[in-house]
């Protein structure tokens, strides 16, 4: 079960004489979305920068105008930084995963077996059912995707799919796997901030889980028929030439592959799951790919520090297994601490907390509340940039006001988690957005459109909330009816 390393702040929680007014809360937030939409979009730099002019504003607001003390804002960056601290380390260790498996052939293997497999009409379905399963699996999108998510990248190329539309695919199958699995971080999150009752909550959001992916797997075969046109002659053939030229291809080089999902199946948590798979693969490199020496056993270790740079022939094969290693994992880092950071700074001023306290008085029936908490958890991945926040803060904020509304608590953690979780890898800025669109080689504003699950998860959340479908009151297990509700998606009970 997940815990939180600390609690946020709430309105009543602030000293009166230490509460920012609604203009003193809302001065950080704008300035941060002028100097992120100045500074990328306008000026093209990278948004580690705008992010640390948000902090260096939020950081004036609260020491000069607000009053509140050094120590205090550099404990909100700390409790940030803390918060997303587990999420940094695999971020670390992934980046070793994709160089010592490709090195291994490991994703080479993938890639060529994939080619003969699959063809372009199914693909996208495949790799979303695929994605989807595994992530249910093992409870990590983010390990989704730096291992079958690359994979399926290079095997779409093959195949004459743009890399976006495979991008979207995979990310619309793990994050489907993310939400409905009791092993995910995000999935005991929202249970865990809202006293929800874990299986109560997987329970709680199969059903427009459910609907989304069965939207999305439509248009998938849709875009799969029409999109990659006719393969060039020779194109399949000549990449499995090239991988088969430069790899030892047998069932060997899945051994890590192995390791890793058995050992993230049998419950261990993701850290030691990918640690002991970059192990494997390091080992698979040496006695599969070989031969063994001790220049081998250093240059095998190198792999995962500085990552691989093969030569197969092949230009298209190049740039697919090409990998940065542990080298490469310094610009998303740098945003994910840069999100972080202004995150626990931004709710350590009480900036967060005040406009929490606004939106709540606005308010006033069941169906706006649908719409509050998924623009909450929205606002929060786009202004913190982390989706633990977007889980997080509204999960904190908004319990009291579902206790008044005599909703049960499955009805906020299914909110939270369907527009917090999946729309994270939608914000270029935020810690989702920044690592997804490293790890698959797709920009976030060119894959996103073909992320349907990121639009198609809080579309349906709005939807069946202001319907009243499936939601369930204190003491009841009937719907709210035509009182309008937050989505419940999918409990039986």
């Amino acid at each position: 079960m997940a815990t939180l390393s600390f609690e946020p702040l709430t309105y009543d929680d602030i000293p009166e004489a230490e509460r920012p007014s609604l203009a003193q809360a809302l001065v950080p937030v704008v300035g941060m979305l002028v100097f992120l939409s100045v500074g990328v979009i306008w000026l093209g730099l990278d948004p580690q920068l705008p992010l640390l002019w948000g902090i260096i504003l939020t950081g004036a607001v609260g020491r000069y105008w607000l009053g509140l003390p050094w120590t205090r804002l550099s404990a909100g960056i700390r409790d940030g930084i803390n918060m997303g601290l587990s999420a940094l380390l695999i971020l670390l260790v992934v980046y070793m995963l994709i160089s010592t498996w490709t090195a291994a052939g490991t994703i080479p293997a993938l890639i060529y077996y994939g080619l003969d497999f699959l063809s372009p009409a199914v693909f996208l379905p495949v790799a979303t059912l695929l994605s989807a399963v595994v992530t249910f699996a093992i409870g990590s999108s983010w390990t989704t995707a730096a291992t079958l998510g690359v994979a399926f990248i290079g095997i779409g190329s093959g195949l004459g799919m743009p890399d976006a539309m495979t991008a979207g695919a995979v990310l619309t199958g793990a994050y489907t796997g993310d939400k409905v699995s009791p092993f995910s971080d995000t999935t005991n999150l929202a249970a865990a901030v809202t006293n929800t009752e874990l299986l109560t909550h997987v329970r709680t959001m199969r059903v427009g889980t459910a609907i989304a992916l069965a939207i999305s797997l439509v248009a998938y075969a849709a875009l799969g028929l029409t999109a990659s046109g006719s393969i060039p002659a020779g194109r399949v053939a000549e990449m499995q030439a090239a991988i088969a030229g430069s790899y030892a291809v047998t069932p060997l080089v899945f051994a890590p592959l192995v390791v890793t999902f058995v050992l993230a199946l049998r419950g261990y948590p993701a850290l030691p799951s990918i640690v002991a798979g970059v192990v494997a693969g390091t080992f698979t490199q040496l006695f599969v790919q070989g031969p063994v020496s001790v220049d081998t056993f250093v240059g095998a270790w190198n792999v995962a520090f500085a990552g691989t740079a093969p030569s197969t022939g092949v230009e298209t094969v190049d740039s697919l297994l090409a990998s940065d290693g542990l080298l490469g994992s310094a610009w998303t880092m740098t945003v994910i601490l840069a999100s972080l950071s202004l995150g626990g700074i931004l709710e350590r001023t009480g900036c967060i907390a005040v406009l929490a306290h606004h939106l709540r008085r606005v308010l006033t029936s069941v169906a706006s509340l649908t719409v509050g908490t998924a623009a909450s958890s929205l606002a929060m991945n786009a202004i913190a940039a982390d989706q633990y926040m977007s889980i997080v803060v509204p999960g904190m904020s908004f319990r009291g006001l579902y206790d008044d509304f005599d909703l049960e608590s499955r009805n906020l953690s299914r909110a939270i988690e369907s527009a917090g979780t999946t729309t994270s890898a939608l914000i270029p800025w935020g810690t989702g957005g920044a690592y997804m669109a490293d790890v698959l080689g797709v920009p976030t504003l060119q894959y996103a459109p073909y992320y349907f699950l990121g639009f198609l998860s809080p579309l349906i959340l709005v939807a069946i909330g202001l319907s009243g479908w499936r939601v369930t009151e204190q003491g009841s297990d009937t719907d709210a009816g035509l009182r309008g509700a937050v989505a419940s998606f999918g409990d039986d009970d």
